[in-house]
């Protein structure tokens, strides 16, 4: 039987972005609750400013940022794990 056969990769593409962002909603949320604070502990990857290309005619702009916060991790174990059990 082939690898994953059964298995729907877009399936697990979504859980893993409904985990992100629930993880991070959740770590957002929470950051005001000091029990909970680390939720929210994380680090920020990307462009500190955006690059710009005028081309005269057109102007284009490229940035790129991305948080990834404890709770967002958990969002994604809890994902997969969700994803294995279906």
């Amino acid at each position: 039987m082939a690898r994953g056969a059964g298995k729907n990769n877009w399936a697990l593409f979504l859980l893993v972005l409904a985990g992100i962002v629930i993880g991070s909603f959740i770590a957002q949320a929470t950051a005001g609750i000091s029990a909970l604070s680390w939720l929210n502990y994380g680090k920020n990857f990307g462009f500190t400013t955006p690059f710009v290309l005028d081309l005269g005619i057109l102007v284009l702009t490229f940035g790129l940022k991305i948080k990834i916060t404890i709770g967002s991790i958990l969002g994604i174990l809890i994902a997969t794990i969700i994803y294995h059990f279906i």
